[in-house]
């Protein structure tokens, strides 16, 4: 279950930050432990291991972070001038020591695509991971790796809703490092089901468009540590008509 950035250090990182590099690198960070498989509708579960760096829901152009005083907009964050959809947009940084099997949090059929990188590089997440891990603090102004990185795209479109949400991977320094389980596009995936794996340090965003049909309210804090399929991160709500206006019964006065 989410813990705190203190919790969570204590329990996992603590235990194994001793252990020569080696050792983590073959034998800790490709794990992928066996986890119950929840299938709840009435929540968005969290995509990925990780702590919740930002969560807020803006407008397209809107400033998502400041870094440094160079804004980053969710149009930026997709590479896309055209996305034109208020969202709720949550963050989740995943550190060397956050098992890095991503999953789908609503069911729904997936596509994806690779966007063309900003640089031929890209720049390490080393500093915002330290503070992380070390310092338990987020410092998002180490967090310029946002406006270069290599990034997949994941598109899932849910016919319950009636609407498509989106799932963005953001690489670390190595480039090529997503993995995509399925190559086939438009592919059904169920709820909290493994889609994709990201090596190293990494980040996940879950991008979703308001409805006008449905309420999307947050359910963690900023800064706790989620696991990916066990943690609800929305809860969903049908919204309910608004209520006649007086007169509007259709009498005559």
């Amino acid at each position: 279950m989410a813990k705190s950035l203190e919790e969570w250090q204590r329990n996992v990182v603590d235990p194994v930050k001793d252990k020569p590099l080696r050792w983590l690198s073959e034998r800790h960070f490709f794990r992928d432990p066996l986890r119950p498989v929840f299938s709840d509708t009435n929540f968005f579960f969290s995509p990925a291991d990780g702590i919740i760096v930002y969560q807020k829901t803006l407008q397209p152009d809107e400033c998502l972070v400041d870094i440094k005083g160079k804004p980053y907009s969710l149009k930026e964050a997709m590479r896309d001038d055209s996305y034109a959809h208020e969202s709720i947009v949550i963050g989740i940084f995943m550190t060397f020591y956050d098992v890095h099997i991503n999953r789908i949090p609503f069911p729904g059929t997936l596509s994806y695509k690779e966007l063309d990188p900003i640089e031929s590089y890209n720049h390490p997440m080393l500093a915002l991971e330290n503070a992380l891990v070390h310092e338990s603090r987020i410092d998002l102004n180490a967090a310029g790796f946002l406006h270069n990185n290599q990034r997949m795209l994941n598109r899932v479109f849910s016919s319950e809703l009636g609407q498509s949400y989106y799932i963005l991977q953001i690489a670390d320094y190595d480039v090529d490092s997503i993995t995509p389980f399925r190559l086939q596009q438009n592919f059904p995936f169920m709820q909290n089901q493994r889609f994709s794996q990201i090596r190293f340090g990494s980040q996940v965003d879950l991008i979703l468009p308001l409805s006008g049909k449905f309420d999307f309210t947050l359910t963690q804090e900023t800064g706790v540590h989620v696991e990916a399929g066990v943690d609800p991160l929305i809860r969903i709500t049908e919204k309910q008509p608004a209520p006649p206006r007086a007169g509007s019964n259709g009498a005559r006065p």
